[in-house]
């Protein structure tokens, strides 16, 4: 089963995420797929509480920052995985830091792709993303091409996906499918 869950910065997205993946795993193996790339203090302390939050509860931490086939390498794709999240892949695709952080649409479009191609080839999965494309401000143009790209994607993910979550404040609003929680 596969299932994509988005809402705003602090919504409960992530425990909601990992609370499902759990449950999927049903006591089997399940991956923590951690694709941010800390740039400093603020999100080496979101790192840190993340962390935190999924101590014991019996994830393996997969990291992984560009392509998101490449975690298939070390971890069997009969378990479940928590890709936590879309946002930062996308970010990391889009503005490699290799390329001095230039903006390249066609690894988004890349990413994209091998997103739904993950999803179609695990066992289980959940995807979190960031619903950070609704605002009316007009931002510079990277950013509204990033905004783009990743609506894009999540848009692709939840058709593919067998269940859609929106998650604000807390509260789970289904779009498709069903929460099996």
């Amino acid at each position: 089963m596969t299932f994509f869950i988005s809402g705003g910065a602090k919504s409960g997205k992530s425990s909601l995420a990992q609370d499902l993946a759990v449950a999927l795993a049903n006591g089997g193996k399940h991956y923590y797929v951690a694709t941010m790339i800390s740039t400093g203090f603020e999100d080496d302390e979101r790192i840190r509480r993340h962390i935190a939050d999924r101590e014991g509860m019996g994830f393996e931490t997969v990291e992984c920052f560009t392509d998101i086939m490449a975690c298939l390498k070390t971890a069997d794709r009969k378990g479940t995985f928590l890709v936590d999240s879309v946002t930062a892949l996308m970010q990391n695709a889009m503005f490699p830091a290799e390329k001095n952080y230039e903006m390249d649409l066609a690894a988004a479009q890349r990413c994209a792709d091998r997103l739904v191609e993950f999803a179609g080839a695990v066992k289980h999965a959940v995807f979190v993303s960031d619903y950070i494309y609704a605002d009316a401000r007009r931002y510079s143009e990277s950013t509204e091409a990033y905004r783009k790209a990743l609506a894009d994607a999540d848009r692709r993910l939840a058709k593919r996906c067998d269940t859609v979550v929106e998650v604000s404040a807390g509260q789970h609003f289904v779009h498709k499918g069903e929460l099996p929680l």
